[in-house]
């Protein structure tokens, strides 16, 4: 685990920092570009598709 997303506190339990709404955006926008590179994803059904990627994002993070 990388040293910028979790902290050992003195009896080396790991804390995890929290994820902020930015960066749940940024990973919404990066699966989002890529499902429009491969052709996936098209405008008519852009919103739908952006608010169950962020959905799910924001569930896995958070859970």
């Amino acid at each position: 685990m990388s040293a910028e997303k979790n902290q050992t506190d003195t009896q080396g339990k790991i804390q995890e920092k929290p994820v902020t709404d930015e960066a749940i955006l940024k990973v919404t926008k990066e699966i989002i570009v890529k499902f429009i590179e491969v052709g996936r994803l098209s405008p008519a059904n852009f919103d739908e598709t952006f608010e169950q990627v962020y959905k799910t994002v924001t569930g896995t993070v958070r859970s």
